[in-house]
């Protein structure tokens, strides 16, 4: 089974949900280009969620998705208006989505939960979910503890229902590697942040280009909520109040609004910029039809040398 199958899409790429650059515009541009757009909820109101599927349909007819962060205060009323526009796709992440499962059933909306461990993965299959995106700790954002190496195989072995590799992935041969690993496809995010339709900032973009794997670090390992992402000053005073012993309270106050600095406002020093270990693959800023049409060739490029081999 294929992703491209499963969801009717060109390539068997996932965008992933990310908080404020998610937009519908850009999940529209990612369908365009062949892949499943995700609108990201990370941010937004239900009402905002409203305008986002607005401004996506209006511009795809290809299928979207939206990803749903279920500690969202306004959850319940975003997983309706999910079924109201009946949303082809439904990722999750953040919570249990069990209680809503047979609401997107009912409309025939797709599930797929991100996990960062076999057990939460056989607990979501055992709810209905119709796949799973396994997350490696090598993605941006907020993480887990395991590899994708280790993690994808794993879940891929436990289940019988499609699994996505997530975390790691920005070349064919990584995309490949997850396919070995047992996933039928994959979701991405650092690698579409310097394309020409991401909504970020031309200084984040610079950053992402520019940047070395050295480079990446995880803030919040002591706290318990830990998040990848570039080192700057921001990030260095952060880590090392937490190795002090700063409280919640002095941590929260020094990230306050520093996502939405970097993406919108460019501050790359004092804004957090969330990229994963694979940033040093992403060197140019291309489309998303060039880079789409790049990762499936070199993707079946390494394919063909493996199969004659």
């Amino acid at each position: 089974m294929k992703l491209q199958e499963v969801l009717n899409i060109k390539y068997p790429f996932i965008q992933g949900g990310m908080a404020h650059i998610a937009t519908g515009e850009f999940a529209a541009a990612v369908s365009n280009a062949g892949g499943l757009g995700l609108i990201g909820t990370g941010g937004l109101s239900a009402h905002d969620l409203r305008e986002q599927i607005e401004i996506c349909k209006s511009k795809t007819d290809k299928p979207f998705g939206v990803n749903i962060l279920l500690i969202n205060p306004e959850v319940e009323e975003i997983v309706e208006i999910t079924r109201e526009y009946k949303v082809p796709v439904v990722t999750t992440g953040a919570g249990n989505p069990g209680k809503y499962i047979e609401k997107w059933k009912e409309i025939n909306t797709k599930i797929f939960p991100v996990v960062s461990s076999k057990a939460l993965a056989i607990r979501m299959e055992r709810l209905g979910v119709d796949g799973i995106i396994a997350e490696g700790q090598e993605a941006g954002g907020h993480i887990g503890e395991l590899t994708s190496m280790v993690l994808i195989p794993q879940i891929a072995n436990a289940l019988s229902i499609p699994v996505i590799a997530a975390g790691g992935i920005a070349t064919g041969k990584q995309i490949l590697a997850a396919e070995v690993l047992g996933a039928v496809g994959i979701q991405m995010g650092t690698c579409l942040l310097a394309t020409d339709e991401c909504p970020v900032h031309e200084n984040y973009k610079d950053k992402i280009i520019s940047a070395r794997s050295s480079q990446v670090t995880v803030m919040g390992k002591i706290s318990g909520m830990p998040n990848r992402v570039l080192k700057n000053k921001m990030v260095n005073e952060y880590i090392e109040k937490e190795k002090a012993g700063a409280t919640m309270e002095e941590l929260e106050l020094l990230t306050l609004g520093s996502l939405r600095k970097a993406v919108f406002d460019g501050d790359v020093v004092n804004g957090t910029v969330m990229a994963g270990q694979v940033v040093e693959e992403v060197n140019e800023k291309m489309s998303l039809d060039d880079l789409f049409n790049k990762l499936y060739s070199e993707y079946l490029l390494e394919k063909k040398k493996l199969c004659v081999q």
